[in-house]
């Protein structure tokens, strides 16, 4: 199994090409759907009072099993925000925590045998409970953002340390490290212990960094990005799915790993949310990510 532990959310996003209100969205869902192409995946997180059970549904038709998430009195975590056409900034108008602000992590027993864990971007001292609760995960993948790099470096230092493999945007990795040079950073969070990092850099694509070779991963060219909301944990989603059928951490497994989760990640962004992934057929997939690889083909010189 796959384990997700992260927010669930009901987002107000408005691009310019539509706008939804209180639409399902949040680290763990965006990452939840995307690895359920793949992988058996079991979400912990918490809603409030007005999390519709259609939601729950939405999730329960992806495979997903929600047993982890709880439902508590009060609201369930609301972003609201907005995308001008340079699509990589988004643009805050407010963010409600609501019941996310007390969450304290439930593993079922049934999760804590998981091979997998995704740790998405949540408080650090959440992410190293969710470790110790666990029996022994065969790898552990870490994510975080730039406020807990900000306000709990230390904490954040020890999850990194617990990881199998760590993802980070360009800034965060360049704030973590005071430097503008993403290729020292990524260097020294892996003297920290995670045999993998991935810089994800949004339309850019991403590079991967192992002891001993890197990767450059180009993003997927698209006619129109209708919503980049969450495309870093679906590509996150497709990458760990893609590696739970193989858990080796080999150049090519990774290599491929990485194409895959940029392919699912392209498809996120082509419609609102996770929607553009629910009817998705692996046909699909393997189509885009034949160009993908033929785009990025060249020979010698």
């Amino acid at each position: 199994m796959i384990l997700v532990v992260g927010s669930v959310a009901l987002d107000t996003i408005k691009t310019p090409f539509g706008k939804v209100e209180r639409f399902l969205g949040g680290s763990a869902v965006h990452f939840a759907v995307a690895a359920s192409i793949l992988g058996q995946v079991g979400i912990v997180g918490v809603v409030g009072a007005d999390f519709d059970d259609s939601f729950t549904a939405q999730l329960k038709r992806k495979g997903i099993d929600v047993e982890g998430l709880q439902k508590v009195s009060g609201k369930t975590f609301h972003w609201e925000g907005f995308y001008e056409y340079d699509m990589n900034q988004a643009h805050t108008v407010k963010t409600e925590l609501g019941v996310f602000q007390n969450f304290q992590p439930e593993i079922p027993d049934k999760y804590k045998p998981a091979s997998i864990v995704f740790l998405a971007n949540i408080d650090p001292d959440l992410q190293l409970k969710v470790v110790e609760s666990l029996k022994k995960p065969q790898l552990i993948v870490g994510d975080t953002m730039n406020y807990w790099i900000e306000n709990k470096k230390e904490k954040l230092i020890e999850v990194i340390r617990r990881s199998d493999i760590m993802l980070m945007n360009d800034g965060e990795a360049r704030q973590m490290f005071n430097t503008p040079n993403i290729v020292k950073a990524a260097k020294r969070i892996m003297t920290l212990g995670p045999k993998v990092v991935i810089i994800k850099k949004g339309e850019h694509g991403g590079i991967m960094f192992t002891p001993d070779t890197m990767f450059v991963a180009p993003a997927f060219p698209l006619d129109e990005v209708v919503d980049p909301t969450g495309a870093g944990d679906s590509f996150a989603g497709g990458f760990v799915s893609f590696l739970s059928r193989d858990l080796r951490l080999s150049d090519e497994n990774l290599r491929k790993a990485i194409i895959f989760g940029t392919v699912i990640a392209s498809f996120t962004v082509s419609d609102f949310g996770s929607r553009a992934l629910y009817n998705l057929q692996y046909a699909e997939i393997k189509q885009r990510y034949a160009k993908l690889m033929k785009y990025t083909q060249f020979g010698k010189i």
